[in-house]
């Protein structure tokens, strides 16, 4: 009987803990993202008025370093994240009151605007952090929660802990690949072009050295490609980099359910080049098998690509084909190259922004126009159709990309009349 009255009190007391630890955890997570949300705002007020400078620090992060322990990209994210919330009241408050995490907050403040804050917040109640990370992805500041997302505006990080040696090897591999462009790469495209260069497979020029596996969606044009048992959606450009100049290795009929994207294998294709092999070759050739982008020097994974695009009705031959390096071949499907002439006569290749390769382009502008080209492709028109309105569409240095999203619609529904 003692025995069992003395269990029966530890039980008790077991209780008890847990349900005070749990309360004490759920205060502090509420004071924490109030202290967040205090932290924040004087943070941003200190920014503004030069504290720092005041007390002789170097610059801001140092002081931020010196006073919390932050890195400088902590300390960006805080100062980006109490500017964003000037303008978003009700997630301030939500912050404030410590009903939303600051980690959910910072992503929030990545898409949401005063016209859209209100349905974010209803999309992320409830969700966790993770949750919250996978409901913006892909999406950019303005657009709603239940807006389709765009595979070229979801990112992802990398880490490795190396050693020293590898990190030198790591860094030559990149400086290599960016001699061989022979133009300033970021680290999206450098690591691309050295990623491909890795899983290039055949040398045959006959066939495409195109060696990643995509899923396509002949529907929804999605595509998917394979990474260590993990189907990652990539942007429309990179589908239409593999169906200008890939094998195709069969094809998949997809079930009759209205809402299905992918089926059982009804129907199998034999695999196909896109372009044929011999003609493959005399492409390459001709061009000495380099990208003919002028100043670019990468000839050791290049594509062959279509001027006018095979969704078009681009023919396969000489005059409609051009070879070009990864990172051309990839920005020229993105809106940001174009070409004029004929390889006989000779190649012009622009800018977003319509200055000459190699010149000095604006960036605002050639931004600008890239996301509008992304937008009109996305809507369903062409790409000839896309760089046609834009090349007609004048640019001036307070135009929206709305305002020029507007004027381009203009001149396609002008030009269809």
């Amino acid at each position: 009987m003692a025995s069992a009255a003395v269990i029966g009190f530890e039980d008790v007391h077991a209780d008890v803990s847990w349900r005070r630890a749990h309360k004490e955890l759920v205060r502090l997570s509420s004071k924490r993202a109030g202290l967040d949300f205090e932290e924040g705002r004087w943070l941003l007020r200190a920014f503004r008025s030069g504290a720092h400078r005041e007390l002789g620090y170097g610059s801001f992060h140092e002081y931020t370093e010196r006073l919390f322990g932050y890195a400088p990209r902590l300390t960006h994210e805080k100062l980006r994240v109490a500017e964003a919330l000037e303008a978003l009241p009700g997630t301030a408050e939500e912050l404030k009151e410590g009903t939303l995490s600051f980690s959910a907050v910072r992503e929030l403040t990545r898409v949401a605007i005063p016209a859209t804050e209100r349905e974010w917040l209803r999309a992320a109640r409830g969700r966790t952090v993770r949750e919250v990370e996978e409901l913006v992805s892909g999406h950019r500041a303005g657009s709603r929660p239940g807006d389709v997302p765009d595979a070229s505006a979801k990112r992802h990080v990398l880490r490795f802990d190396i050693s020293g040696e590898a990190l030198a090897s790591f860094r030559e591999a990149m400086a290599k690949i960016r001699r061989e462009a022979g133009e300033a790469l970021d680290d999206d495209a450098a690591i691309l072009l050295l990623s491909r260069s890795v899983l290039e497979g055949t040398r045959d020029e006959a066939r495409s050295s195109y060696q990643v596996a995509l899923t396509v969606c002949e529907r929804c044009r999605q595509g998917r490609q394979p990474g260590r048992g993990e189907l990652v959606q990539v942007s429309q450009a990179v589908v239409d980099m593999a169906e200008c100049d890939g094998q195709h290795l069969g094809h998949l009929e997809t079930s009759v359910e209205p809402r299905a994207h992918v089926g059982t294998a009804k129907k199998r294709r034999r695999a196909m080049q896109t372009i044929p092999p011999a003609l493959r070759r005399q492409v390459l050739r001709r061009d000495g098998g380099r990208c003919q982008v002028p100043g670019c020097r990468h000839a050791t994974f290049v594509a062959v690509h279509h001027l006018r695009p095979r969704s078009e009705g681009g023919a396969n031959t000489l005059e409609n084909l051009v070879t070009l390096c990864g990172a051309h071949h990839r920005a020229s499907h993105a809106g940001k190259l174009s070409s004029e002439g004929a390889p006989s006569e000779g190649l012009t290749f622009l800018h977003a922004d319509g200055t000459p390769y190699g010149h000095a382009p604006s960036p605002a502008i050639a931004e600008l126009r890239a996301s509008a080209y992304r937008a009109l492709t996305h809507l369903g028109f062409r790409e000839s159709e896309a760089k046609w309105a834009l090349a007609r569409a004048p640019v001036t240095a307070n135009v929206t990309l709305q305002d020029l999203i507007r004027q381009t619609l203009r001149e396609l529904a002008r030009d269809r009349h």
